[in-house]
């Protein structure tokens, strides 16, 4: 009975976020029709198909997420989309960007770590691989969404004219392409004076942009960090078999491998 009426707590709880950030979303949908910004609404769909996942994942493919990390990736969803697209967050807070591209490589690792051991505890294979090998996969997994996520942003911005890869500004350029002899020498270049169409970029803009390098080694970087803590995390959750309290309300499980633990 006490497992019914947690579970039940739990579903409640989980209805009432989505239902909270589904009525803001239409919300934004209605105003971005009546507006006329139509690529807004589109963003809006696409956050409102998003935020079934998931359902499909419980409900299709039996996994079962942990609440703490469905509110997470629900939030992720919100923030990254409505937020960071819509209102605009991307450009107006300057660490935006990086605390997402920080959590998304927290949750890839937490679903990396739970793929494998799902297999691991599964009696249909007779490998078992070691905590630490579980943590090191996880990571990767974690680092191969990155890139590819990354790679996404270029195409984007190469073939659509979109700038998903956000500049930098630099006002000073270090390049072996400096050097009058050819030779493998760096010269370092400060950028004091540079027009563009007539216009001082110097004064306007502060220096050069740079086109999308540093903010894909930047999203990378912090992604290596997210998947990083979640994979030590991790590695402590296995070694301990599961007695780690933190670990387990990131780890997503299937659901007759979980019952049968019960």
């Amino acid at each position: 009975m006490k497992d019914l009426q947690k579970e039940s707590k739990k579903i409640r709880r989980r209805i009432t976020l989505r239902g909270i950030l589904s009525v803001l979303v239409i919300g934004v949908l209605i105003r971005s029709i009546f507006t006329g910004h139509f690529e807004n609404v589109f963003v809006c769909v696409l956050t409102l198909i998003l935020f079934s996942i998931p359902i499909i994942l419980d409900r299709k493919l039996g996994i079962d997420l942990p609440p703490v990390l469905e509110g997470v990736i629900l939030m992720f969803i919100f923030a990254a989309e409505i937020q960071g697209e819509i209102a605009s967050y991307y450009t107006k807070f300057k660490y935006w960007d990086t605390m997402l591209h920080t959590i998304n490589g927290f949750i890839m690792a937490a679903f990396g770590f739970a793929l494998v051991d799902i297999f691991n505890r599964s009696e249909k294979f007779a490998f078992k691989l070691s905590p630490l090998f579980l943590a090191i996969v996880a990571f990767c997994f974690s680092m191969t969404i990155g890139v590819l996520w990354e790679f996404f942003e270029f195409a984007m911005d190469y073939w659509f004219g979109t700038d998903m890869q956000k500049d930098f500004i630099v006002n000073h350029i270090n390049s072996v392409k400096f050097n009058p002899e050819g030779l493998n020498v760096v010269g370092h270049i400060k950028i004091e004076s540079l027009l563009v169409n007539g216009e001082d970029w110097i004064e306007k803009y502060g220096g050069y942009i740079d086109i999308g390098i540093i903010d894909t080694m930047k999203d990378l970087f912090v992604n290596f960090i997210g998947a990083v803590v979640f994979s030590v995390i991790g590695f402590f959750y296995v070694k301990n078999r599961g007695q780690g309290k933190f670990a387990k309300q990131f780890i997503p499980q299937v659901k007759e491998l979980s019952e049968k633990q019960n």
